[in-house]
């Protein structure tokens, strides 16, 4: 806990204006380093659960929340930054009373939030979960909902993260792996998710064309995890072409580039020669 003077009031008042001049001189140093606009920004819970997919959600009850796991809001996502760190002195007086509350010894309500994954967002209790860092405290009270998205929250750091995490939900409405299959294939950039969805469905069309019978979407991507994407990224994994950050970018530069320079969609030892030559 910061320094108490053994005036509460002035200590909350203090209390207030280190957090203000924190979030002043974090946005003035963002600013100078040229990071991205969202790295202070807290994460607005609508445009995740978008992004993700929402399936359902189920209430967990009371429980004890870390508060660095609280990254966004429901709906006060311009009051306070990613730290909840007030952006202005709109809401002084209140948070002001709440941290002398605490100071006191006092005790206040638990907040409500909504948890995706690891993630929390605020539904209510945004000048508490405030006042707790501003105190140097590590965990909260909370009312627990949990949200069940398609796609897993893992990897969200800041907003720009949503992107790709929509492109690889559509892609899985397009491509519907499972399992461990749904694993392995990750991309990085959100506009390769999309020229894979097309990738997997030019196979399967070839397949159904190759074997005369209606697939569904399920089958096909089944069938390509199994029979192309498994079978290529071996032969190119030990043919030394990859030097991608994961095999599915592997998988989607080297038949790129087996089409463009070869014209063929076939795999045999001619092809990974000529490709290993020609690139």
């Amino acid at each position: 806990m910061p320094r108490d003077t053994g005036f509460p009031t002035a200590d909350a008042e203090n209390d207030f204006l280190r957090m203000r001049r924190r979030q002043v001189l974090s946005r003035l140093g963002a600013w100078l380093r040229r990071e991205p606009d969202d790295v202070n920004i807290m994460l607005p819970f609508e445009e995740v659960v978008a992004a993700l997919g929402r399936v359902g959600e189920r209430r967990l009850g009371l429980q004890v929340v870390r508060l660095d796991s609280i990254i966004g809001s429901v709906d006060r996502t311009r009051d306070f930054d990613r730290r909840f760190r007030p952006t202005s002195g709109t809401s002084r007086q209140r948070w002001e009373r709440l941290a002398l509350a605490r100071r006191r010894g006092e005790s206040t309500p638990p907040i409500d939030v909504f948890r995706v994954g690891d993630l929390h967002f605020v539904v209510d209790g945004h000048h508490r979960v405030s006042v707790a860092h501003a105190l140097g405290l590590t965990t909260i009270d909370a009312y627990v909902t949990e949200i069940v998205t398609r796609v897993s929250a893992a990897g969200i750091r800041y907003r720009g993260d949503l992107i790709v995490k929509d492109y690889r939900r559509i892609f899985l409405d397009r491509v519907p792996l499972d399992g461990e299959a749904r694993a392995a294939v990750n991309l990085t950039d959100g506009w390769d998710y999309a020229e894979l969805s097309e990738a997997v469905e030019a196979w399967g069309y070839r397949l159904m064309q190759d074997e005369r019978v209606f697939l569904d979407r399920a089958t096909v991507a089944r069938r390509w995890y199994e029979e192309e994407f498994v079978p290529v990224v071996t032969m190119v994994r030990q043919a030394g072409l990859i030097t991608t950050q994961t095999e599915a970018e592997a998988y989607l530069w080297v038949i790129c580039e087996r089409y463009r320079l070869i014209r063929s969609h076939t795999w045999n030892d001619e092809v990974l020669t000529s490709l290993r030559a020609r690139v």
